[in-house]
């Protein structure tokens, strides 16, 4: 039943990608009435460059989306084509889960989700201004002057804010191909935000009739495929192959005798680029000792013959592009479907951003996504997924919720965001954790799905699997500790190095029929062969939680602290951080300011001031 006034909601999405998504079904779970606006309709959840999820660093945080009750994960699993755990040879706090998607059923299948999603519309309507009313966003206006009100608004724009396509010479406005840009920058502006330009980029895509595969090498997926949900028990579809090639020396020099007509050395874009996915450009000069680079060939889908060329983002002239492809072995005759380019858009420095996702210059706005100067999918989808669950919770006037550095990859990321800023396009990796043995892909659900259930996020079919798994991984660990052989328990026996499962298994039969949940045996194994390593971690945290414990108030005028350096007074105004821990991992401050501010909390005069809200 539609509801009585179709422009009056509680929270308003602006976008529809994969920020969006989360963004959108995390409100209307939660009860409230939600509407997504998206220039497109048919263009919810599209993955507009690699139509894979996951990978290192990448997985942990779809694994942490899934957990907390989020869609990426699920979507990624009914559309994946292939899966393949990445670092199977390092320890379990480097593997990272990654499946290649078919791009087209990914699409539909997320259009499908917030079709079906009770408590939220979707509508296509392009978004040019923020409604404004006491101080606070009131709403959106749309083309045509049409207004939506509502009391929280999350914009996920991606790439799409003053966008500027790029190949060769040519410029397009639009933040992705054949569709337009967004012309909401100017309304962002005039409400004090400061916007900033970055440059991201595209490979192109070839018809894989004429790619010579038998000249490649095949990359299968993993016989035991690990799926990215929890709701997944199995993977029963079949798996396609990726293929594997390389640049050589003829490519490179093609390269170089047109670098003056790429669009990032002509001076045609002024954007920062990422430097952890660089073009083929940025490699073939960055890295000019290297003779090749590798390519992965990836199949967009089941239905279609178009392959992704991971590996050669690029934005050079199409007839560089030509001769670039031809020189590759096995691409010698292949055909360009869709030539590579680059778009250059505008992003809002986070530090503008409180750890909600709300913004700092208009409470009741928050941003998600590559707006914050992000890359990927899945840093879009946990960004999306905190600011629709803040957006919801301040509606219902319920706290904020903020994930810390030591219980999530999400935590990580948004602290990342709004404490340190970006100065080129963030992605995650496995090292910006310091407790990544913590923080694995297998244990998200245990650290995060109780919370999910609190926020009303995790269903009563998710809730049983968790409870199951959980019951399941505290029977092994009762066996093992109670159970003996030769004098030592089971548990002391597991965690010896050469000590596998099945060895246990044959010394004590009674542990197969406990067996049953593989994911609860590799959870329980894993807890036993890194306990040491484990319980230092933990020791870390509670370290880490005694400064994160230790609020600054949100009024403290630190102008009046004159221990502090200059450019310390002016960086710390800047974050606002939300407690002493938060505010030494601000760039620029050093352990003797923080020592200053400790020493600042403990004057009386301090103590009478507000304290800044705990998260649940």
């Amino acid at each position: 039943m539609p509801h009585a006034d179709p422009y009056q909601y509680d929270v308003l999405v602006v976008g529809g990608g994969h920020a969006g998504v989360e963004a959108a079904l995390a409100s209307a779970r939660m009860g409230l009435r939600t509407a997504m606006l998206t220039l497109s309709a048919d263009g919810v959840g599209q993955m507009s460059c690699n139509p894979a999820i996951g990978g290192v660093a990448k997985g942990q945080i779809v694994r942490e989306v899934d957990a907390l009750g989020g869609a990426m994960g699920t979507l990624a699993d009914a559309s994946a084509i292939q899966f393949r755990l990445l670092n199977r040879g390092k320890g379990p706090a480097m593997h990272g889960p990654r499946a290649q998607c078919d791009k087209k059923r990914y699409q539909a299948l997320a259009k499908l989700a917030v079709e079906r999603q009770p408590n939220l519309t979707l509508r296509q309507e392009a978004v040019e201004s923020i409604a404004v009313e006491h101080g606070r966003a009131s709403g959106v206006i749309c083309r045509g002057g049409f207004a939506y009100r509502a009391r929280a608004v999350v914009v996920t724009t991606g790439t799409f804010l003053q966008a500027l396509m790029h190949t060769g010479e040519s410029k397009t406005p639009g933040g992705r191909a054949g569709e337009p840009a967004s012309g909401l920058s100017t309304s962002l502006r005039e409400l004090g935000f400061e916007l900033r330009r970055f440059k991201t980029g595209t490979p192109p895509r070839l018809n894989g009739r004429t790619i010579d595969f038998d000249r490649l090498e095949a990359q299968p997926g993993d016989d035991r495929p690990v799926p990215f949900s929890y709701l997944t028990e199995r993977v029963d579809q079949p798996q396609m192959c990726c293929h594997i090639t390389h640049t050589n020396a003829r490519a490179h020099e093609q390269i170089r005798r047109n670098i003056h007509r790429a669009p990032m050395y002509s001076g045609q874009i002024e954007g920062a680029g990422p430097r952890y996915c660089p073009s083929i450009e940025d490699k073939v000069v960055r890295f000019a000792d290297r003779d090749q680079h590798q390519i992965f060939l990836e199949p967009e889908g089941r239905e279609t013959l178009e392959y992704y060329c991971n590996g050669i983002s690029t934005s050079l002239p199409r007839d560089v592009q030509d001769t670039l492809i031809a020189s590759i072995v096995g691409l010698e005759h292949a055909e360009i479907m869709r030539y590579g380019y680059a778009v250059e858009y505008d992003y809002a420095p986070p530090t503008q951003l409180h750890p909600t996702l709300e913004s700092k210059p208009l409470p009741g706005l928050y941003l998600a996504g590559q707006i914050n100067g992000t890359t990927g999918y899945e840093e879009a989808a946990a960004q999306g997924l905190m600011a629709g669950i803040n957006a919801g919770r301040s509606v219902s006037g319920a706290g904020p919720v903020v994930l810390d550095r030591s219980r999530a990859y999400i935590g990580v990321l948004v602290d990342d965001l709004v404490t340190r800023g970006v100065e080129e396009p963030y992605r995650m990796f496995t090292s910006r954790a310091e407790y990544r043995l913590l923080l694995r892909h297998d244990n998200a659900d245990l650290r995060l799905t109780p919370l999910g259930r609190s926020l009303g996020l995790v269903d009563d079919t998710r809730w049983g699997r968790f409870e199951a798994r959980s019951v399941a991984i505290d029977l092994l660990n009762e066996h093992l500790h109670a159970h003996r052989h030769q004098g030592e328990s089971l548990h002391q026996l597991l965690k010896r190095p050469p000590t596998t499962w099945g060895e246990l298994v044959e010394i004590d039969e009674s542990l197969r029929e406990l067996s049953g949940d593989e994911s609860a045996v590799d959870e329980v194994t894993t807890a036993a062969k890194y306990g040491g390593y484990i319980a230092r971690q933990a020791e870390q945290v509670e370290r880490f939680r005694r400064l994160e414990d230790k609020p600054l108030p949100p009024d403290l005028d630190y102008g009046r602290i004159g221990q502090l350096r200059a450019e310390a007074r002016e960086r710390l105004e800047r974050v606002r951080p939300r407690s002493l821990g938060q505010a030494g991992r601000i760039s620029g401050i050093s352990p003797a300011d923080v020592a200053t501010l400790l020493i600042h909390l403990r004057r009386p005069s301090a103590m009478g001031l507000a304290q800044a809200p705990r998260s649940p």
